[in-house]
């Protein structure tokens, strides 16, 4: 049964404030939530204090309710505390200080180590040769060096005084800009180099007359923005037959990983990642421990019990 001052509350939001049926219906769920809260911890709805509120939060989350769920059912107790208050039933809103949980951040989505290698060793004989050089150039350098894709794009194919960027082939490293406009030097390898110099080759063939320093073109000789980037990513992991669609941000998120699993050293993942604060790279702890339990349950004795116990 609904609660006198609900059912009034519920009237003036769909008269005076004339809410829509389907947020009307999710109000009258929540609030009869609270009612019956309220119910079990023996108090009135004008009796509710905020460390009520706290507890039932609490209490919703241990039940595996989400931040976002908890934050609006908050937000429509918060409003009928402040009708009750404009009416004079109560003198504080106790749910106005209460915040929902955070939600935890999802993870990065990263290639397997196996399928990063197939990506990256894609080589589609059908494209256009130019186009291919260059894209599998791209891939190596955002694998590879675990480059932000506008750092990618901002290379030139030479260092000079107005180069953000560059790559340095007999040094085997790429300098880039990174975010707050800081430089960093990264390691590119072999594979990354040859790449880059069976691109460089074929660079000039494009059909622009005046070429752009860039060292990644398209085919008019301009610089490649970073939406033909993602578009030709996505183009290539559908040829390659990757389970999901490859971005720029996945190549950089799988190079964090799979040097953390190879190596254990969270600082030098920061420091090829350009990442201001340890805490941004700690997400990758996260992954590495979800490769490491998928191993463990794959392969160890005792990772899964048996139908009898």
């Amino acid at each position: 049964m609904v609660p006198a001052l609900v059912a009034q509350y519920l009237d003036y939001v769909r008269f005076e404030k004339r809410l829509a049926e389907r947020t009307l219906a999710l109000y009258t769920l929540d609030l009869a939530k609270l009612g019956a809260l309220a119910d079990t911890a023996g108090v009135a709805l004008t009796e509710v204090a905020q460390h009520h509120i706290r507890r039932w939060v609490a209490q919703m989350h241990g039940q595996g309710r989400s931040g976002r769920g908890i934050a609006l059912i908050l937000s429509g107790w918060r409003g009928f505390y402040v009708w009750l208050g404009r009416q004079g039933l109560v003198a504080t809103n106790p749910v106005q200080d209460v915040r929902a949980p955070k939600a935890a951040k999802p993870l990065p989505k990263a290639l397997g180590l196996d399928e990063a290698v197939a990506f990256a060793d894609f080589d589609n004989e059908a494209d256009d040769p130019w186009l291919e050089a260059r894209d599998a150039a791209m891939v190596e350098l955002l694998y590879g060096g675990g480059l932000r894709v506008g750092e990618l794009t901002g290379l030139d194919a030479a260092p000079g005084p107005s180069a953000k960027g560059w790559v340095d082939l007999a040094a085997g490293e790429a300098h880039v800009l990174g975010k707050g406009s800081k430089r960093r030097i990264v390691p590119i390898g072999q594979t990354a180099v040859a790449a880059l110099q069976a691109w460089l080759a074929m660079r000039a063939e494009g059909q622009g007359t005046d070429l752009s320093a860039a060292l990644f073109l398209g085919r008019y000789g301009t610089r490649l923005t970073a939406a033909s980037v993602w578009q030709r990513l996505r183009r290539r992991s559908r040829l390659a037959g990757t389970a999901t669609p490859v971005h720029p941000h996945m190549l950089r998120h799988s190079f964090a990983s799979h040097v953390l699993q190879s190596s254990g050293d969270l600082r030098a993942v920061q420091e090829l990642l350009g990442h201001a604060n340890i805490s941004t790279t700690q997400v990758y702890t996260r992954l590495d421990f979800q490769h490491l339990a998928k191993v463990y349950d794959a392969a160890h004795p005792r990772a899964k019990r048996s139908a009898g116990d």
